[in-house]
């Protein structure tokens, strides 16, 4: 009996020193105490508020560089002398996005924009952004391949009349917008057939704004958040509906910004056909500062 009496301490005191030397997942160990202390208490993990900068804030960070192309082909008789503006050919496409590969410009989205713009948030050294209006058919057999040669990625603001409408000029078909946007490109807002958002009226905000914003949804599956401004013309008054209408952020052209509402003026800069890819480089440095 004292054998056996022996051998049972003997054991516990061995189970126990093996229970007091096993470890314990730091994790296990948190979810079991906070079970063990009420079973309505949450671990709490420490999670930083970021505050969102104000106007002012904004409007003092560095601008990024921002491009706006329109047509990618080869300029025409009948072409009027502002348009050619709008139009730049495949070769100078390829050759101006080269030269920015090759500069160690890097591509961004609306998204980090936005964030480093509100939130401080980092962008790469040298970022730049490609944008692309009016859901021209050039926009996806020419610009998107040669973007995705360069590793880079676009934004494409879609007036929705013109989908997968043919004609002197071709559109992008609702298939078309879907693979851009589901290999990371972003499709964004551009009205439904290009009416100047000065003279909105109260109508205009469902027919111009809501409907082509659902109908882009449906296509893409994805929340359309960006928009720009046909010519690049605003109203100052009507730039906080577009944030009650769900934008995050809105983008003009080459004129100034509103003090106000800086997040909803956006500049961007025309890369016209008749540059050479240095007189590119040139305009970016100068007018992004």
């Amino acid at each position: 009996m004292m054998k056996s009496m022996g051998i049972w301490v003997w054991a516990n005191y061995v189970f126990g020193l093996m229970a007091c030397t096993t470890s314990t997942p730091k994790s296990t160990f948190l979810a079991q105490k906070v079970s063990s202390d009420s079973a309505t208490t949450e671990l709490s993990i420490d999670t930083p508020v970021l505050t969102p900068a104000d106007a002012k804030t904004i409007l003092a960070k560095k601008e990024v560089p921002v491009l706006c192309y329109h047509q990618i082909r080869e300029w025409l008789p009948s072409d009027g002398k502002r348009a050619k503006d709008d139009i730049i050919s495949p070769t100078k496409f390829n050759e101006h996005i080269k030269l920015l590969a090759d500069s160690g410009y890097q591509s961004i989205l609306p998204d980090q924009l936005y964030d480093y713009l509100v939130y401080g948030k980092s962008l790469p050294p040298k970022p730049i952004m490609f944008t692309f209006d009016d859901t021209d058919l050039d926009q996806f057999t020419v610009a998107y391949p040669t973007l995705k040669k360069y590793g880079f990625k676009g934004v494409y603001f879609i007036m929705t009349v013109a989908i997968g409408k043919k004609g002197r000029i071709a559109y992008m078909n609702a298939a078309q917008l879907k693979q851009l946007a589901d290999e990371g490109n972003v499709i964004a807002s551009h009205t439904y057939d290009h009416k100047n958002f000065s003279k909105f009226t109260e109508e205009d905000w469902t027919t111009q704004i809501d409907e082509p914003t659902r109908k882009l949804e449906r296509i893409t599956g994805k929340k359309i958040t960006y928009f720009a401004y046909p010519y690049g013309v605003y109203k100052a008054a009507l730039l906080p509906k577009l944030k009650e209408h769900g934008f995050k952020a809105a983008f003009i052209l080459s004129t100034k910004r509103d003090e106000d509402y800086p997040l909803y003026t956006i500049r961007r800069i025309i890369d016209p056909g008749h540059y050479t890819a240095k007189n590119l480089l040139h305009s970016i440095k100068k007018s992004f500062k």
